[in-house]
């Protein structure tokens, strides 16, 4: 059998990116997965439903939940991934990219929690994962709401490790370094920058997602961070 025959996985911002690469992953050794993202996409997967969902609503974040739920008749794993960045001086950053950032990025991890974590609890052997960033764990110029969107996503699965262990879930935190995707790009990155073909690839993070949820029951990984070999390791 595969390593995940049977699990039923969701995934926020599956239609591209990290999240895209992460429903592969974990469709390719055995899951069933509910790909959530603004476009509704299935990606082509064979055991896939995708649901036209916006995080930042948590109504329709309950709704594509139970309608994932209603399809597969479980949950297992849930990957909070959806998330969005724009850069530069905090003074100068749009006011709506500044509610763009909170709404997704933390409140969308949120609101996935709480729509996600009752069938986690239920299934006695539940993941609950969040994809932050080093910008969680780390403070950059320029990254002033990014970093406190993603500073927040990061406590916010910490503590519910404390609520959940011994309900039978895991809550992981994946904060990755750079990674060569359309993340930002137009909002503080461009196509052609060379930096970005330094960077990491979505599949090298999906790895490290799958490597977390296929853990024996016995142990649970906290928060891991990693970063290309170009990226400095100070903070």
């Amino acid at each position: 059998m595969s390593e995940l025959e049977g699990k039923v996985a969701l995934v926020t911002g599956a239609s591209g990116g990290i999240g895209a690469a992460v429903a592969r992953s974990l469709h390719e050794v055995g899951a069933s997965v509910g790909l959530l993202s603004r476009r509704g996409e299935d990606l082509g997967l064979e055991r896939a439903l995708g649901v036209a969902c916006d995080v930042s609503d948590r109504a329709a974040v309950e709704a594509a939940t139970t309608e994932v739920v209603d399809r597969f008749g479980r949950l297992d794993i849930a990957v909070a991934n959806a998330g969005l960045g724009s850069y530069g001086p905090f003074l100068e950053l749009d006011p709506d990219e500044l509610e763009a950032m909170i709404d997704v990025n933390l409140k969308g991890t949120l609101y996935t929690a709480a729509s996600t974590l009752p069938h986690l609890i239920a299934s006695g052997a539940g993941d609950f994962v969040s994809l932050a960033s080093v910008a969680g764990v780390r403070a950059f110029p320029g990254e002033a709401v990014y970093n406190a969107s993603k500073f927040g996503q990061v406590g916010f699965t910490r503590a519910l490790d404390h609520e959940l262990r011994e309900k039978g879930v895991r809550a992981t935190v994946i904060a990755p370094g750079g990674v060569n995707t359309e993340f930002a790009i137009g909002a503080g990155r461009e196509h052609g920058d060379p930096e970005l073909e330094q960077m990491m690839s979505a599949e090298d993070v999906a790895e490290i997602v799958l490597f977390a949820v296929t853990r024996p029951r016995n142990l649970r990984i906290l928060t891991t961070t990693f970063r290309p070999l170009s990226e400095g390791s100070s903070g």
